[in-house]
C-alpha cells in the first residue's frame, strides 16, 4: 500500500536553533494572521532522544558567541551588554535560563520543544533525505529514507552544508571557494564537559603551570614548554611570551558569573607536553586550544577547546555523517579525558556530536552578502531586521590565505569588527526560488562567514525567514520574492524589531573591498 504524500505550508529541514525558531517564526505568524492552526513542520535528521537544537544542543555548545558592543557605543545608544538581540532569540535564551553566555544543553532542548509545541510546529525525527521532488525553480518535496513524502510551499534550511539545498539542486562550493581555496576550512570542536573539577582548583592549576613555564631556572617546566613546542625554537619563545601580558602580568583566566575564558597556553602547553604532540593545529592535526569554557553549578564545566583540523572535503563529509565524530577524534578526546583526570576531574564527558563552524556556501542567491558589506553597515536602516557585532572569527585559520594574500600584496588578513544590519536576501535562493538556506552555509562571500556563522546571527535571520515564508505562502508567492521591508513591518507592527544601529565608518572598509576582491 502506497503511503500518502503529506502537506505542509512550510517545512523546516535542520534542527540547528535558527531553523527551529525560523519554524516557530512561521507558525506564530500564520496564526496571528489567520486565527488558525499553522501547517509547519520541522524535520530533522537527529534522534529523538538526543534533543533538539543542533551542535548547540547536541554538539553540547553551551558557551554562546554573543554580539560584541564596545562599552562606548553602549553607552551612548543605551544598549544592554550584547545589544539588542532577536526578540525570538532572547526569548528562547530566557526560557533557556541563560543569564549571559552559558546554555545548559537540556535546558535549551526543553525550551525549543516547548516553544515548538505552543507554536503548533510539528516535529519529525530521524528524518533523512532520500531524495526530493522539483518543478522547474521550486521544491515540492521531500522524499525521505523511509519511503515518506512531505510536501510544502516553503522550505528552509538550517543545516551548516545546506543539505537540503544540495539535493534540491542548489549550487554549492565547499570550504573558501569564494576566497579561491576551495579545501581549507576552519577546524571542528569536539565539546566536552568535566564535572568534578572546580573553578578553584582550575584557577590553582593554572598560576602554577604559569609560574612555571615563565622560570627558566625549571628545568623540568621548560623541557615540558619545548616538548609542546615540539622542539621548535621560533615556537618555544612564542609560547614563553603568551604566557604574560604587556606589563609582564600572569595572563590568568576571566572568570564571569556563568563563563570563564582562557586567556594563556598555559594548559594547553602542559596538555601537549602530556600528549607529546607539537601545540600546532596543522602539525599535530588537533591541539588543546585556548578553551571557552562555559560554568554550571556543581563543578560542571563544558569546554570548547578540542580543535580539529579538516579540509573542505572532510567538513561536508562530517555535516553529511550527522556531524558523528570519527575514530580518530574520538582517540585523541580519550588522551584528554585521561589528562583531565589526572588534574582531578571525576568525569570527562565529550558532545554527542562535533561543532563544525562552516562548510562551505551556496552561491546563487538574491543578494550575496560580503563582509565588506557588513564592514560597510550591513542592509539599510530601513530595510533592517536587527543589528549584529562580531569580529571576523576564523578560529585556527584559513589554510592558504596568508599566504595568497601576501601574493597579492597584502600584509595582513585582519579587519575591523563589522557592526551590521540584519537582512534575509543572502540566504534566499535564486535557483530555487521557495528555500531559504539559514546556516553558516548562507550566500556569504569571501570574510562574511567568519561573522555570519554565528547562531545569534542567524537567528535574527531566521526569525526574518519564518516570517517571510508565511508571508509568501498567504500571498501566494515564493519565498525568494519577500523583501527585507515587508518582514521589517511586521516586526514594527508586532513590537519585536529591535533597535538598529548598524556602522558604516571602519577606516579600512575600502581595504577590505579590495582584499576580497582581489584575493578572490
Amino acid at each position: 500500500m502506497a503511503i500518502q504524500p503529506r502537506y505542509y505550508d512550510v517545512i523546516g529541514f535542520g534542527d540547528e536553533v535558527p531553523g527551529v525558531l525560523a519554524t516557530i517564526a512561521a507558525a506564530r505568524e500564520y496564526r496571528r494572521q489567520t486565527q488558525k492552526y499553522p501547517r509547519v513542520l520541522l524535520m530533522s535528521t537527529a534522534s529523538p532522544h538526543q534533543g533538539i537544537g543542533g551542535h548547540l544542543v547536541r554538539g553540547g555548545l553551551a558557551y554562546l558567541d554573543r554580539s560584541q558592543i564596545d562599552r562606548h557605543l553602549r553607552h551612548s545608544l543605551g544598549l544592554d551588554t550584547f545589544g539588542a538581540p532577536p526578540a525570538l532569540y532572547k526569548e528562547f535564551l530566557d526560557r533557556a535560563g541563560v543569564t549571559h553566555i552559558a546554555l545548559d544543553p537540556e535546558k535549551g532542548d526543553r525550551a525549543l520543544r516547548d516553544m515548538l509545541r505552543e507554536a503548533g510546529v510539528a516535529l519529525l525525527s530521524d528524518a533523512d533525505i532520500a531524495e526530493v521532488q522539483t518543478e522547474g525553480k521550486l521544491l515540492r518535496a521531500i522524499v525521505t529514507t523511509e519511503g515518506e513524502t512531505y510536501c510544502a510551499k516553503q522550505f528552509i534550511d538550517s543545516t551548516v552544508n545546506a543539505k537540503l539545498a544540495q539535493a534540491a539542486g542548489a549550487t554549492k562550493k565547499t570550504g573558501f571557494a569564494t576566497f579561491g581555496l576551495p579545501n581549507s576550512e576552519l577546524p571542528v570542536t569536539l565539546v566536552f564537559e568535566t564535572k568534578g573539577l572546580s573553578v578553584k582548583r582550575l584557577k590553582e592549576i593554572e598560576f602554577a603551570y604559569l609560574k612555571r613555564f615563565t622560570n627558566l631556572a625549571d628545568t623540568e617546566a621548560q623541557h615540558f614548554l619545548k616538548t609542546a613546542a615540539g622542539f621548535d625554537k621560533t615556537l618555544i619563545e612564542t609560547l614563553r611570551k603568551d604566557l604574560v601580558d604587556e606589563r609582564g602580568q600572569f595572563k590568568t583566566m576571566w572568570v564571569g558569573k556563568d563563563y570563564i575564558d582562557i586567556r594563556s597556553k598555559a594548559l594547553s602547553i602542559a596538555y601537549h607536553s602530556f600528549r607529546g604532540k607539537k601545540l600546532s593545529l596543522y602539525d599535530s592535526g588537533a591541539i588543546l586550544d585556548r578553551g571557552n569554557i562555559a560554568k554550571f553549578s556543581d563543578d560542571r564545566l563544558s569546554w570548547n577547546a578540542l580543535m580539529i583540523a579538516v579540509t573542505g572535503i572532510e567538513a561536508e563529509k562530517l555535516a553529511d555523517n550527522d556531524a558523528k565524530p570519527t575514530a580518530e577524534m574520538l582517540k585523541e578526546m580519550a588522551f584528554v579525558e585521561k589528562w583531565f583526570k589526572s588534574l582531578g576531574a571525576k568525569a570527562v564527558t565529550p558532545a554527542s556530536e562535533l561543532y563544525i563552524r562552516h562548510a562551505g556556501n551556496v552561491t546563487e542567491v538574491v543578494e550575496p552578502l560580503s563582509g565588506a558589506e557588513m564592514l560597510a553597515g550591513g542592509v539599510p536602516d530601513d530595510e533592517a531586521l536587527g543589528t549584529f557585532a562580531y569580529h571576523f572569527d576564523v578560529r585556527g585559520g584559513i589554510p592558504g590565505i596568508g599566504e595568497k594574500a601576501q601574493a597579492k600584496g597584502f600584509l595582513s588578513t585582519m579587519f575591523s569588527k563589522p557592526i551590521f544590519n540584519i537582512g534575509i536576501r543572502h540566504a534566499q535562493l535564486k535557483e530555487v526560488q521557495n528555500l531559504a538556506v539559514v546556516s553558516p552555509a548562507s550566500g556569504f562571500e569571501g570574510f562574511a562567514s567568519a561573522a555570519g556563522r554565528i547562531v545569534e546571527f542567524n537567528a535574527g535571520v531566521s526569525q526574518g525567514l519564518g516570517i517571510a515564508a508565511t508571508l509568501a505562502h498567504l500571498s501566494d508567492r515564493n519565498l525568494a520574492e519577500i523583501s527585507n521591508r515587508e518582514v521589517r513591518n511586521v516586526l514594527m507592527q508586532t513590537g519585536q524589531l529591535p533597535q538598529i544601529f548598524g556602522q558604516s565608518q571602519a577606516p579600512d572598509l575600502a581595504k577590505l573591498k579590495q582584499f576580497e576582491t582581489v584575493v578572490a
